[in-house]
């Protein structure tokens, strides 16, 4: 397992876990991501990174995608 910020540019990677305060998992939740759901990172634009999740394009901060367990 680990952070979303490591992952492979293009590869699908499965959640697994998601960190952070109630209201960071809440926010991600809304955002998309969801346990077991899937993700691929498509480009990292300086500290962001922009991934597809459920047929979308979303920009997540590093900070962020630190939370993101896959």
């Amino acid at each position: 397992m680990m952070p979303l910020i490591y992952a492979e540019t293009g590869e699908t990677q499965i959640i697994k876990k998601l960190g952070g305060s109630p209201e960071v998992k809440k926010h991600l939740e809304d955002l998309g991501f969801n346990v077991g759901g899937e993700v691929s990172v498509i480009n990292t634009l300086g500290d962001n990174l922009i991934v597809k999740v459920k047929e979308s394009r979303v920009a997540v901060s590093d900070e962020l995608a630190r939370r993101i367990m896959v």
